[in-house]
């Protein structure tokens, strides 16, 4: 490594944080890696807990969803674009997190093969759900003002902007 730094595009990073928070990553990361001891954590589950973290989720989303509303400062004329704004957020979610926790339930047996195509198929996720927020974020983007519009920039820019070290 040269030691550079570069900035990673925001955009990309803050929608794709945008569209499923930070769930999938936490779902796949929760784990310390020990097949042992997450076979255990997974058995140990019982269906209360399992439904207590799925309202946990969505939970979490929900509170994203009205974080960004407030950070977008979302006037009463653009509920309506909002409201489909946050249900595709909503969609997204779900099918990342039912990805999620599949890939979590299933890490201790699964094969580097099988591991690969359950990653494949969350990142996948990831762009189809992109596909399908832009259009109707891009609506209610037309309908801000300016102010709106460069704060909109702002936080989109500053979400998720990490800083890397160029391997060289």
């Amino acid at each position: 490594m040269n030691g550079k730094k570069i900035a990673h595009s925001g955009a990309g990073t803050a929608i794709a944080a945008l569209l499923s928070g930070m769930t999938f990553a936490g779902a796949v990361l929760a784990g310390d890696g020990n097949a042992a001891s997450a076979q255990t954590a997974v058995s140990a589950h019982t269906s209360d807990a399992a439904s207590s973290a799925s309202k946990s989720t969505t939970d979490r989303d929900e509170l994203r969803i009205k974080d960004l509303h407030d950070r977008l400062k979302i006037a009463p004329d653009q509920e309506t674009l909002w409201n489909n704004v946050a249900q595709i957020m909503r969609g997204n979610d779900e099918k990342i997190d039912g990805l999620a926790k599949e890939r979590h339930d299933k890490a201790p047996s699964m094969t580097a093969v099988e591991d690969l195509r359950s990653y494949g198929a969350i990142t996948e996720a990831h762009a189809t759900g992109i596909r399908t927020f832009v259009p109707a974020f891009e609506k209610l983007y037309e309908s801000m003002s300016a102010e709106q519009k460069a704060n909109a920039d702002t936080v989109f820019r500053s979400a998720g902007r990490k800083t890397h070290k160029k391997a060289m």
